[in-house]
């Protein structure tokens, strides 16, 4: 064999060792490394993510002064009057009804995945800590696990839509809650802590009673006394980011919103605002009352022609094509929140 042959067999050979050794490290390397999931998310606009529409019906005096929109039930009185620290000692005024954009929540499974803020990962932690969806052992029913981060977003007041009107919420936007850092959303017999009565509603006719409360709440609004019942998403049992009964990544997270809003009111950051009691300021309300609450899906795609829904309603007529693999299985939903509130 000619040396130049023996030279070219040898540089071949050299190749394919060059070549088997860096599949070797390549494969090495990725079972070495941790696998890091990717954030997504998007910035909310605030004109075109926006259903203004659901700021209706706005009622003054106990008269509906718009036909649009749903409405729970308000203060049917022409005056109301409420104490003051300083003279007159009263002050006078017209009930007003409104709903306030005033929360904004990312529903990940992700941790410190800031889905509203742009996809923004406060902390890459690689798979570790990922929520899932899968099947229970030992049976067919899928389950999942999200994480929630609550913004205070009162949209209104942030934008100067309207000024000197004492019935909004005059904060600013701050990131207000996390549950990586709460260590009763990641575990069900912790949480009994702030939910022991679940005891008593874990039973067949308990979560029976739960099929009226989808069913007023498809056609109008839950039923506060059905404390328990999330409507057609679940039970609001436990107050943990584990949802035991997935049908799909919306359901799974507008549960998962309920029960966030559910474990604030009774951890006393949420209170009450509507009815009576609601005219002249808020007031504490341990037990949620869900017709307080409508929700807007913002990404990944945003409901903007009639996209706000009371808690509990079916996501079957609307849900379609809302989620979708990748960056369309986190979630991002703004809550507006009812307003009685005396003017004057």
């Amino acid at each position: 064999m000619a040396p130049n042959d023996i030279r070219h067999n040898h540089q071949a050979i050299s190749c394919t060792r060059l070549v088997k050794v860096s599949i070797i490290f390549l494969i090495f390397l990725s079972f070495s490394l941790p696998v890091y999931s990717n954030c997504v998310g998007r910035f909310v606009n605030p004109i075109t993510d926006i259903c203004w529409s659901c700021l209706f019906p706005i009622t003054v005096g106990g008269i509906r002064v718009s036909s649009a929109g749903e409405d729970t039930e308000n203060p049917r009185t022409l005056i109301c009057e409420c104490p003051m620290s300083i003279p007159p000692w009263v002050r006078i005024g017209i009930p007003v009804s409104f709903w306030e954009p005033v929360r904004l929540v990312d529903i990940t499974r992700t941790p410190y995945c800031l889905v509203n803020l742009g996809g923004i990962s406060l902390m890459d932690r690689g798979i570790q800590g990922r929520g899932s969806v899968g099947n229970n052992s030992g049976n067919r029913m899928r389950h999942s696990f999200y994480q929630v981060h609550w913004y205070v977003y009162p949209l209104i007041y942030w934008l100067e839509l309207l000024t000197d009107f004492i019935c909004l919420e005059n904060s600013t936007f701050d990131v207000a809650y996390m549950t990586e850092l709460d260590p009763l959303w990641n575990d069900d017999e912790t949480a009994f802590i702030l939910n022991p009565e679940a005891v008593l509603f874990g039973n067949p006719i308990a979560q029976a009673a739960c099929a009226a409360d989808c069913l007023t709440a498809s056609i109008g609004f839950p039923l506060d006394f059905l404390f328990w019942c999330g409507g057609c998403q679940g039970s609001l049992y436990p107050y943990t980011g584990t949802v035991s009964g997935h049908v799909g990544g919306v359901q799974g997270s507008l549960l998962s919103l309920q029960r966030m809003v559910a474990k604030l009111h009774r951890e006393g950051l949420l209170w009450g605002y509507i009815g009576v009691d609601g005219l002249c300021d808020k007031y504490p309300m341990p037990i949620i009352r869900k017709t307080q609450y409508k929700t807007q899906m913002v990404y990944p795609i945003p409901s903007t022609a009639r996209g706000c829904h009371p808690l509990g309603r079916s996501e079957a007529l609307w849900a379609m094509g809302k989620e979708y693999p990748y960056q369309g299985e986190d979630f991002g939903y703004l809550i507006w929140r009812k307003r009685n509130c005396c003017l004057g």
